[in-house]
């Protein structure tokens, strides 16, 4: 049975995989529902492609939450090399994880049924968000923007108030200011 594995050999194969991820997970943040015929219709794609690629709701679901931890995770680096420290960890959580925190509230019931009929999340899912939150706190440690006693595992609860965003109504002044209480309590100086 395919669990959303591609072909790395056919390009066109890894485009629709990603248009199909994509549409799906923006389904689930607007409805928090995945239909098989809208998100082909989104992706650009007959629906029978979407079976091939997810033979199931569950796989769908269970890739869609894969590739938006991946992307949280594998963000991080390219923002720590373009911005500032502390500027890096304001971008990751107002433009990322803010916008995963939305998704993923779509994605809870998904999730929930999913992993019924399909086993565990991913185990190290939650690792990976600890170790992207760390080489965050690593780099402004090292700037002397944070304190060195903050542990990763406190400040991802801390940033779990970002469930609380309304996607409807102005959740970027909500984030923002969310990433600044937080902040005053994390700087040197506090």
């Amino acid at each position: 049975m395919t669990t959303g594995a591609v072909d790395p050999r056919r390009a066109d194969t890894r485009r629709n995989h990603e248009r199909i991820l994509a549409a799906a997970a923006e389904s689930l943040t607007c409805s928090g529902e995945v239909s098989f015929n809208a998100v082909a219709k989104k992706a650009g794609v007959g629906v029978g492609t979407v079976y091939r690629h997810f033979p199931t709701r569950e796989a769908l679901v269970l890739a869609i939450y894969r590739r938006e931890v991946r992307h949280l995770v594998e963000i991080v680096p390219s923002l720590l090399e373009k911005h500032a420290p502390e500027q890096a960890f304001r971008i990751w959580v107002a433009d990322h994880l803010a916008r995963y925190m939305m998704t993923k509230r779509g994605l809870a019931n998904a999730l929930r049924t999913a992993t019924a009929s399909q086993g565990e999340l991913p185990a190290n899912a939650y690792e990976a968000m600890v170790g992207a939150v760390s080489a965050l706190l690593a780099a402004n440690v090292e700037a002397g923007t944070v304190r060195a006693d903050l542990g990763a595992e406190t400040v991802l609860r801390g940033l779990g108030g970002l469930l609380y965003l309304d996607p409807g109504g102005d959740w970027r002044s909500q984030a923002a200011s969310l990433i600044d209480l937080l902040w005053r309590g994390m700087r040197t100086d506090s």
